[in-house]
């Protein structure tokens, strides 16, 4: 062979060799490019695959029944800084027909009860004290005589201190009625009857006082005129 052609030949195997190594090194450089920028990728929070996630966690709690994180964190808040109405009003749970009982939860129902009936029925309200009397049936109606006419039932006789201040008597009937009986405090004023005074008038008289008894209904009144008034009571 000819030494031109050796050379040629010998250019050209050298051409592609260059050639080849080039090729290599820009597909080394490629793949190294390629794993950088995976890397980078694979580094990087992944916000948009996340979000998502999120959502779906919400609505599939929902189709559960079961609140989601941010409904029962405004479910907690609201309970918190929201007050109730019973307590933003500064009301008790009471209502205000209770209100009465408790302001006289501290006396008893006999004391409110002669209360109530002097108040409605007292003769003078400007009383220093409150007398209570007991009478059992049996009792004259009239203690100072010799008359036959008794109490055919137990009655209670309220009273002032002074004969002006006048009195009730009456009997209870359990259901907010009572029954009056018309008996003066004093019979003829508290003086000894008449000499020409005819006994048989007097009995007929106290015959039909017990006969003819008025039912009257008592109202509550008001718990403050109320109390004053226990407050002035004086059992016998």
């Amino acid at each position: 062979m000819k030494r031109g052609t050796k050379i040629f030949y010998y250019n050209v195997a050298l051409l592609m060799l260059v050639l080849l190594l080039v090729g290599c090194s820009d597909s080394a450089r490629e793949e190294a490019d390629a794993g950088t920028n995976e890397d980078a990728l694979a580094s990087e929070p992944v916000k948009e695959t996340e979000e998502p996630k999120e959502n779906n966690q919400v609505e599939e709690n929902s189709k559960n029944g079961e609140p989601s994180a941010e409904s029962e964190e405004t479910i907690r808040n609201d309970s918190i800084e929201t007050p109730s109405e019973e307590t933003s009003n500064g009301e008790s749970t009471i209502a205000t027909g209770n209100e009465e009982e408790n302001s006289l939860s501290t006396y008893s129902s006999e004391e409110i009860e002669y209360a109530r009936v002097w108040l409605q029925l007292g003769p003078n309200q400007e009383i220093d004290e409150l007398n209570v009397l007991h009478i059992p049936a049996g009792e004259p109606l009239n203690p100072d005589d010799n008359t036959d006419v008794k109490y055919p039932e137990d009655v209670i006789q309220l009273s002032g201190s002074r004969l002006v201040d006048g009195s009730v008597t009456y009997s209870g009937n359990g259901d907010g009625t009572i029954n009056i009986y018309n008996v003066p405090l004093r019979w003829y004023g508290g003086f000894s009857p008449p000499d020409d005074l005819d006994k048989n008038d007097v009995i007929a008289e106290m015959e039909n006082i017990i006969e003819n008894t008025e039912l009257v209904y008592i109202e509550p009144g008001m718990d403050e005129e109320v109390i004053d008034l226990i407050e002035l009571l004086n059992m016998h």
